[in-house]
């Protein structure tokens, strides 16, 4: 296993939500890794945000950990759930209430709701 590859899985095994993107989830550098930290903020899951801009070895490393050619890249209890779109309908369908209920990770239901109601 490569340095990046022995790091990421440290990360996902470490911390129950990792968020790979591009910037942070305070500054998201990307489109895509904005829309995905923000349905996380404003559901207020807790979860570590890695900038994949900060380290290239971990920009790389990443989309060959997950064999998933882009970013954002979203863990949950260390395993990979997808990337921007999948997030996006898993949000919109609520299969990811599900998830993290599923693995107990605490988030904003009534946040999750509006979600919902806003883009249905």
């Amino acid at each position: 296993m490569s340095d990046a590859a022995t790091r990421i899985k440290e990360t996902i095994t470490a911390n129950d939500v990792v968020l790979y993107m591009k910037g942070t989830k305070e500054m998201p550098q990307c489109g895509f890794s904005s829309r995905v930290a923000g349905v996380l903020n404003y559901m207020g899951v807790q979860y570590q945000d890695v900038n994949v801009l900060a380290d290239e070895d971990i920009r790389q490393g990443i989309k060959d950990f997950s064999d998933w050619p882009t970013i954002p890249q979203l863990y949950v209890k260390g395993e990979f759930v997808g990337g921007c779109d999948i997030i996006t309908e898993m949000t919109l369908s609520g299969e990811l209430d599900t998830m993290f209920d599923e693995n107990g990770v605490a988030y904003d239901k009534e946040a999750a709701d509006k979600i919902r109601e806003a883009n249905g």
